[in-house]
């Protein structure tokens, strides 16, 4: 019998450390992922459950326990962990300079390697070795070579897989091979929040909260897989990004970031009551293409881009010398283009946070009849009509709400169109189903066009 401890968990750690169990709901799944908010609670109760299933179910056995370092499998994980085990009786011998340690309790003793995945090398690392479990802590840091030679040394029958992280972006590899194949792969995944974690104050929680904003609020607070690689603004929001008013614009500018190896980007500004809105826009990756185009082709694609529009000026890289020349020739009134890097995005992180610059919506809103969104589009090349407060969506954040109908049946019931008048028109946002009671703001569906059904 074990020496009682007062330890306290949430309802959702306990669904964590009983999921092998015998008789338990998900005894029959594969693997395991605890992913979500920070300080969530999810390592401990992971990594808990992880020695007590395999000192449970095995005898003198492999297991490797995996993060971005050796060292921070320690700190992060065994640091935690540990104090527990001694806690209940267990004692463990380590050696440090060969990353491995033998855990002991009852007469029951296995083995559990430690491993770094830093890099592609790091898969030689863990080669030849055979394992009756894994437990990868802070997998969306590692490389898929590394996850994936981690994941086929477990051949020891009975074998599982046990993963942990914070939240990436939804192109991330781990996303689409593990979460989104979650049935396919017989994967237990368990979103957690920062109320899951009873050790975590009301005081911390908020803090945490006031830390973050923008896509990494939505990663490390609301624990979603959104997109945040790369961005120059971290504040970024759904809400800065509306629809142009349907009058003519005061004025029209196009920009343009030109690049011969790098991608070539052009974007078509127009101005309505001292905001500027990225209408349109054109972009074109040489390396993706496998061709560089002509200063000739930028320029039609160029006046494709206007469209007849009267352009005020054309602002153009500096270093785009010849393709400046081209411009000059042709008519165009080309304006040189400050290259201060840090004072530009100072200017366009104030412009945005005042509403001074925003970005079109991926699709038009139609009119609002009464409290009806009239909208159809397509998405993914398929058909998808929308129709207010269909099923259970029926009432998001208070505003009209429209439902997928049609179109790939993947969306029906979980991506919602919610649209508001504001000033200028409509403001549309998009959501998706996190669970059976929650919704949640979704940035990366497939971009896709709409047009009305009706109204005026």
């Amino acid at each position: 019998m074990l020496p009682a401890m007062r330890l306290c968990f949430s309802e959702k750690q306990k669904r964590v450390l009983r999921w092998w169990n015998r008789g338990s709901p998900d005894a029959g799944k594969d693997a395991i992922l605890c992913d979500g908010a920070v300080r969530s609670g999810k390592t401990l109760c992971l990594g808990l459950s992880f020695v007590l299933w395999s000192m449970t179910r095995f005898q003198r056995q492999q297991f490797a326990l995996c993060g971005k370092t050796t060292e921070s499998v320690r700190r992060n994980l065994l640091s935690s962990v540990l104090p527990v085990l001694e806690g209940l009786g267990f004692t463990w011998e380590e050696k440090l300079s060969r990353n491995w340690m033998k855990i002991r309790c009852g007469g029951v003793e296995n083995t559990y390697f430690l491993f770094g995945g830093k890099d592609e090398g790091s898969a030689a690392l863990i080669q030849g070795v055979t394992l009756a479990g894994v437990l990868l802590d802070e997998v969306a840091l590692m490389p898929r070579s590394f996850v994936e030679q981690a994941c086929a040394r477990c051949s020891v029958t009975g074998a599982k897989f046990w993963f942990s992280c914070n939240p990436a972006g939804p192109g991330h590899w781990f996303y689409r091979e593990w979460i989104c194949k979650a049935q396919a792969r017989n994967l237990l995944h368990l979103r957690f929040f920062m109320e899951d974690n009873p050790t975590l104050s009301q005081e911390t929680r908020q803090r945490y909260e006031r830390t973050f904003q923008g896509a990494f609020y939505r990663r490390f607070v609301l624990g979603e897989w959104t997109a945040a690689e790369g961005l120059v603004y971290d504040f970024f929001e759904e809400s800065m990004v509306r629809s142009a008013p349907a009058e003519p614009a005061d004025r029209w500018v196009i920009s343009c970031d030109y690049g011969t190896v790098n991608p070539t980007s052009m974007g078509l500004w127009g101005k309505w009551g001292g905001v500027w809105y990225r209408v349109q826009e054109y972009y074109y990756d040489a390396r993706a293409a496998r061709r560089q185009q002509t200063d000739q082709e930028y320029a039609q694609r160029l006046r494709e881009l206007a469209g007849g529009r009267e352009i005020e000026a054309v602002v153009v890289d500096p270093s785009a010398a010849s393709f400046l020349e081209v411009l000059r020739r042709e008519g165009w009134h080309v304006r040189k283009a400050d290259n201060e890097v840090l004072s530009g995005i100072r200017q366009t992180a104030d412009a945005l946070k005042q509403g001074k610059k925003r970005r079109r919506a991926n699709f038009l809103a139609g009119e609002l009849v009464g409290d009806e969104a009239l909208i159809a589009g397509t998405c993914g090349g398929k058909k998808a009509s929308l129709q207010h407060g269909a099923g259970k969506a029926a009432d998001v954040d208070g505003g009209p709400v429209a439902v997928f109908k049609g179109g790939d049946k993947t969306f029906f019931f979980a991506v919602v169109i919610v649209a508001e008048r504001v000033a200028d028109g409509f403001y549309v946002s998009v959501f998706q189903r996190v669970n059976k009671h929650r919704w949640s703001p979704w940035s990366y569906l497939q971009p896709f066009s709409c047009e009305k059904t009706g109204g005026q």
